[in-house]
């Protein structure tokens, strides 16, 4: 199976990007009570909680990411990826291939 990447968006509603580092692990949460997109999945770090969101949008989805939409039906209720590159517009991502 050919790697899987997403993109990480909405980090500067939460601490910024500056948290993140290339390896680092992240956790996918799927974001059952968010009223505005039902294929939301939160992007967490253990210790804060939520630092962003995977991109859902044409606009904020960067590269050949998955859309949160694509990802959704594709992992549980959490998943896990590793942090790939840390670009101006968001934090692309691959998702780690135990997590679907």
């Amino acid at each position: 199976m050919s790697k899987i990447f997403f993109t990480i968006t909405g980090t500067k509603y939460y601490y910024g990007q500056d948290i993140f580092a290339k390896d680092m692990r992240v956790k996918l949460v799927k974001d059952f009570d968010n009223e505005y997109d039902n294929e939301a999945i939160r992007v967490e770090l253990e210790g804060l909680g939520c630092v962003g969101h995977v991109a859902n949008s044409p606009y904020t989805v960067i590269g050949e990411s998955y859309s949160a939409g694509r990802l959704y039906d594709k992992i549980g209720d959490t998943a896990e990826g590793t942090v790939c590159y840390i670009l101006p517009d968001g934090i692309v991502c691959s998702l780690n291939e135990d997590s679907d």
